[in-house]
């Protein structure tokens, strides 16, 4: 998972579309549009997501 990345997740029950807008090893934050609030940023563990980081953060953090 990379910066500018596009993704579903849940939230409050239904299906979103996001942005990568940071990751982490264990966090994402993705930007995601609203019907009343546009570019909100939101926070969530990537085991909700299902995803793994992607290997150059992983390599960084071995060095």
């Amino acid at each position: 998972m990379k910066v500018g990345d596009k993704i579903k997740f849940d939230f409050a029950g239904k299906q979103k579309e996001g942005v990568v807008h940071k990751a982490f090893e264990n966090t994402v934050y993705l930007k995601v549009d609203f019907e009343k609030d546009k570019g909100k940023i939101v926070k969530r563990k990537m085991a909700e997501l299902g995803q793994k980081a992607s290997k150059d953060k992983k390599e960084k953090k071995k060095k």
